[in-house]
């Protein structure tokens, strides 16, 4: 109908234009001046051409309102378009400002921190209450400061500086109440800004030290009566008596494997205390060879162990925790691989310097669902599989938290009936020259 309507008042225009130069002909061809009077309707038509679209450019530069009113006329049918597209934009304009409002109270309403803030100078863009409750920040005063004045840590300055958007920061104190802890998160709210998200862990880090200290303790207490009941089995011979022979042996299989598991419990809990370990040079053909040793030791003869010295250099760590985690990966290995299977241990270091112990072997595979779980407690792909090998489900708990510890991390691949390998990725950093 617009375009009707248009197309219709663009010939009535030059219908009306077309009708004032026969008018003016006809007056010139009477009075004998034809092309003067011509001549000048042709400026006439240009000045009031001209005039209405003066008219109306200055009109849109003041922002006036244009009436939308029906008209066969090109210059109304120009103000109605303009008036049509002035209406959308005012509505547009009121649902973003509708939406921007209920998205400004939810953001006020979330009992969670959040701030808007500069990827590259760390200034505060907004805020909302309850990371002002947190804080300590105040509006508008707030705006435009720097989040790491307001969070005076090191630990804060390292984790916002290194943009890491995967893991928060736990456990830290707030700066307004020493006993209230928080976390810290970094979401990637554009290519400027993060959105960083402020929650109270109070409970959750009290939960967290109790857990600990129960497991501590309850460990340690377990330690005593341990020893002596393993201490009675070891004095019992199955000679004497022939009957409970084999009762005693699966006692004895049963103590050390509980004492194994408060050994594992003890050392859990003692790397979930520690925020950074005792670090020294280790040299990696000695940790080789020890690990190669104690895989011989628990296969009897039973498997093919191979050790690979690629990297020629040392690693910069924790000697006692990375001989803790690679002995976890080692005896994995022999427990869950058949007889007259392979188990090959390589330290190497890759193209990007990284340093890289693998420990693969032929055994029965994990299933793909089960691997991202497999580093968690006492996770146990197959328990009847676990308790036959005397396993904890405490292994790739420590080996995984040791090289947290260590900046490095835990790569596994596996495939169900080809075998597994576990890869410890140290940073290049780490490196050290071996030693003649």
């Amino acid at each position: 109908m617009l375009k009707l309507i248009s197309s219709i008042s663009k010939h009535q225009t030059l219908r009306r234009i077309l009708l004032f130069f026969i008018v003016s002909g006809v007056i010139g061809w009477i009075s004998g001046f034809l092309l003067p009077v011509l001549l000048v309707a042709a400026l006439l038509v240009i000045i009031w051409q001209y005039w209405r679209v003066n008219h109306l450019l200055m009109r849109t530069r003041a922002n006036e309102t244009f009436n939308n009113t029906v008209s066969l006329d090109i210059y109304r049918q120009l103000e109605n378009q303009l008036a049509h597209r002035e209406l959308s934009a005012r509505q547009r304009a009121r649902r973003l400002l509708s939406l921007l409002r209920a998205y400004r109270q939810a953001g006020a309403a979330l009992h969670d921190g959040g701030l808007i803030v500069q990827r590259s100078s760390s200034q505060i863009v907004w805020f909302n209450k309850s990371a002002k409750r947190f804080l300590g920040l105040n509006y508008p005063r707030s705006i435009g400061t720097n989040l790491l004045v307001h969070l005076n840590s090191p630990r804060v300055h390292e984790w916002f500086l290194a943009g890491d958007t995967d893991e928060p920061l736990m456990d830290l104190a707030c700066p307004q109440d020493e006993n209230i802890r928080l976390s810290l998160r970094l979401l990637p709210y554009s290519n400027e800004q993060f959105l960083v998200v402020v929650r109270d862990v109070t409970k959750l880090m009290q939960l967290e030290h109790m857990r600990r200290d129960f497991v501590a303790n309850v460990s340690h207490e377990l330690r005593t009566p341990l020893t002596v009941v393993h201490g009675y089995l070891d004095m019992m011979e199955p000679e004497d008596n022939p009957e409970f022979a084999p009762m005693i042996e699966e006692m004895r299989k049963q103590s050390a494997r509980m004492a194994q598991l408060v050994e594992d419990l003890l050392t859990l809990s003692r790397l979930d205390a520690e925020d950074s370990l005792r670090e020294e040079v280790i040299p990696m053909q000695m940790m080789l060879t020890t690990l190669r040793r104690e895989a011989e030791a628990l296969s009897q003869g039973h498997h093919k162990i191979t050790i690979e010295d690629a990297a020629q250099c040392d690693i910069y760590g924790a000697h006692k925790e990375l001989h803790s985690a690679f002995s976890n990966l080692v005896s994995n290995a022999v427990r869950y691989t058949p007889y007259n299977g392979s188990i090959s241990i390589r330290f190497e270091q890759a193209a990007d310097k990284s340093l890289r112990l693998s420990v693969k072997d032929s055994g029965y595979g994990i299933p793909a669902q089960h691997l991202p779980r497999i580093t968690e407690r006492f996770y146990r792909v197959s328990t009847s599989r676990s308790r036959e090998s005397g396993g904890t489900g405490l292994g790739l708990s420590i080996a995984k938290h040791v090289l947290s510890l260590h900046q490095a991390r835990l790569e596994i691949e596996s495939e169900v009936g080809k075998g597994s390998q576990f890869t410890c990725v140290f940073n290049a950093d780490r490196a050290r020259v071996r030693s003649r």
